[in-house]
């Protein structure tokens, strides 16, 4: 080695040759030998290899770490760029350039752009997926117990995964808003129902759920499958509860009403219980008045119902003569014959006995009432015709009466009404046949369903009729008789013709006169006149008796068709026959 001075004037400082020539001087100065100086620089050199060493090994040790650094930037580079899904990031650089630093210097910034934008990407995810596992535990109806942050997988940030979480989210909260929707339906549905019956909605709603008190918030509140499920219950059950109520209700107003209307009750007191008869016909959804299907309501009319029935059983006799009124005037309106006086007395003997409930006896009189309203309707189309009949002939009688009358034609007061009243009564007596035939084959008809008798006021109809059709073909010949009489008489005595045509016929003026069916019967049902006698239990018709009259215990038979005398034939003129002119 070669040896410098141990100072270098141009360095001004010590170097490693100054300091070899200040230890050769020293050796020199001592006499240290060749070999012991070889060996100490031999030494020198090797501790100076090991320097060197010692920093090449540092320098690439430093150098291992600079590049592991690299490597794990570019590795945590990529993975947040996988993470976030954005490989378009701006920053992030294209192609490793310079040394080692100027590449951590470069990717340094980027790196801490995407922590930052990881940071708030987590902080996203984590607020939506609160929000998804607060609804999933509300509508599970364990919200409470869904305590601790999330773990969030930072694997997949991306917005794309981002998305498919809110549009979860946005699915769960309009699945929220629509069971809270339902949950406030349910809650208002039951206060309704609550406020018909009576019934404290405050106990009756959070015996359903705490939450669904009026006190609580609507997010509040709670929209589990339980609480749906509990609530549809509740109003199912208050449902039927208002159901059977208004039944009950109208159960008792409908017998309230029967039992005023059998004693009589004023319209004062009736209207005490306005609020119970006024839903009698009522649905369920139309009764939304509050209270008005309360407990103590129905046990208010169940309490006036128990007091007038005790009041019937005391006025039954009263009530019972009342029904029987009505089944009387049912059977007189359909012409039945029964004994009103034998009905009275067996219903004043049920009643003094004791034998029979006042309910039971006014049961049976209803059903009374009700069969002998369907009789009645049975009868109706037939005794409609009987008194179209009856009227025919009242119009036939009367007919016989005007064309009796010489002075019909005179110009007195009314004669043209009198004219246009018998040109309606001929029209009408020509139908008095097809009437009758068309009465007996209803009639005939009629018997043969329920197999028994039809009669109209005790008498057989059918004998009336067989009697009635007797006596018009009778009075045809007796009609014919005389004309042919007339004939011969006024062939062989013209000029006595001539002379009694000048003045009234004295059989014309006292001529029997024919009545319709309805004037044969007095007002106590006697009749005034010649009677039919009908055999009721052959239904055979046969002629009156000697003095003209039948049982007084059968009411009227139409017998306005007589037999005309021989004395009073000449003075009778036909309703059918033409008007003759005016003498």
């Amino acid at each position: 080695m070669a040896i410098t001075d141990a100072e270098n004037p141009l360095l001004g400082e010590t170097t490693c040759g100054s300091l070899l020539q200040k230890l050769q001087e020293i050796w020199d100065e001592v006499g240290e030998c060749d070999e012991e100086r070889d060996k100490m620089l031999l030494q020198i050199e090797q501790e100076c290899l090991d320097v060197y060493k010692r920093k090449v090994e540092q320098a690439a040790k430093s150098r291992a770490q600079l590049l592991q650094a690299l490597s794990d930037a570019n590795l945590e580079l990529s993975t947040l760029v996988s993470a976030l899904g954005d490989k378009s990031l701006v920053g992030v650089p294209e192609k490793a350039s310079g040394t080692i630093k100027e590449q951590l210097a470069a990717i340094a910034p980027t790196l801490e752009q995407l922590w930052k934008q990881k940071e708030e990407r987590v902080k996203e995810f984590s607020d939506v997926q609160s929000q998804i596992q607060k609804i999933c535990g509300e509508i599970a109806g364990n919200a409470s117990e869904q305590t601790g942050a999330l773990a969030v997988d930072e694997s997949d940030l991306s917005l794309s995964k981002l998305d498919e979480y809110q549009v979860k989210l946005q699915e769960l909260q309009k699945e929220k808003s629509d069971r809270l929707h339902k949950v406030l339906e349910f809650v208002s549905t039951v206060h309704d129902l609550c406020a018909v019956l009576g019934m404290d909605f405050f106990s009756t709603v959070t015996e359903v759920h705490p939450s669904l008190d009026d006190t609580t918030g609507v997010q509040s509140k709670s929209i589990s499958n339980d609480t749906l499920s509990r609530l549809a219950k509740t109003v199912s059950a208050l449902n039927e509860d208002k159901k059977q109520r208004l039944h009950k209700l109208q159960e008792l107003a409908a017998q309230l009403i029967d039992l005023w209307n059998l004693m009589d009750t004023p319209e004062e007191e009736r209207r005490l219980f306005d609020h119970v008869t006024c839903n009698i016909s009522a649905s369920v959804d139309e009764v939304t008045v509050p209270g008005s299907l309360a407990l103590d309501l129905i046990e208010q009319a169940e309490i006036e119902v128990e007091r007038l029935d005790q009041l019937k059983a005391s006025k039954m006799k009263e009530i019972a003569f009342k029904k029987q009124v009505e089944l009387e005037e049912i059977f007189a309106r359909a012409h039945i014959e029964i004994n009103p006086g034998a009905a009275r007395e067996k219903i004043m003997a049920l009643i003094d006995s004791g034998n029979v409930e006042p309910t039971e006896l006014l049961a049976d009189m209803d059903n009374q009432i009700a069969k002998a309203k369907e009789e009645a309707h049975s009868r109706k189309e037939i005794l409609d015709r009987v008194e179209k009949w009856m009227s025919a002939c009242e119009e036939e009688s009367w007919l016989e009466d005007y064309n009796r009358d010489e002075n019909r034609y005179n110009s007195s007061r009314g004669a043209h009404l009198n004219l246009k009243r018998a040109e309606k009564a001929r029209i009408l007596v020509n139908k008095i046949p097809g009437m009758v035939d068309t009465l007996v084959a209803k009639t005939r008809a009629w018997e043969e369903i329920p197999g028994i008798t039809f009669t109209y006021d005790g008498v057989p109809l059918l004998a009336m009729l067989d009697e009635y059709a007797m006596l018009r073909q009778e009075r045809e010949e007796e009609k014919r008789r005389f004309k042919d009489q007339k004939k011969f008489s006024e062939q062989q005595n013209p000029e006595q013709e001539a002379i009694f045509s000048s003045r009234p016929s004295p059989a014309r003026a006292s001529g029997t006169k024919v009545v319709g069916p309805r004037a044969n019967v007095g007002s106590n049902g006697t009749p005034p006149s010649r009677r039919l006698s009908v055999n009721a239990s052959q239904n055979e018709s046969r002629f009156g008796s000697k003095d003209g009259r039948r049982d007084s215990t059968k009411l009227a038979s139409p017998s306005n068709y007589v037999t005309i005398s021989k004395e009073d034939a000449a003075s009778h003129v036909s309703g059918t026959d033409p008007v003759p002119a005016s003498p």
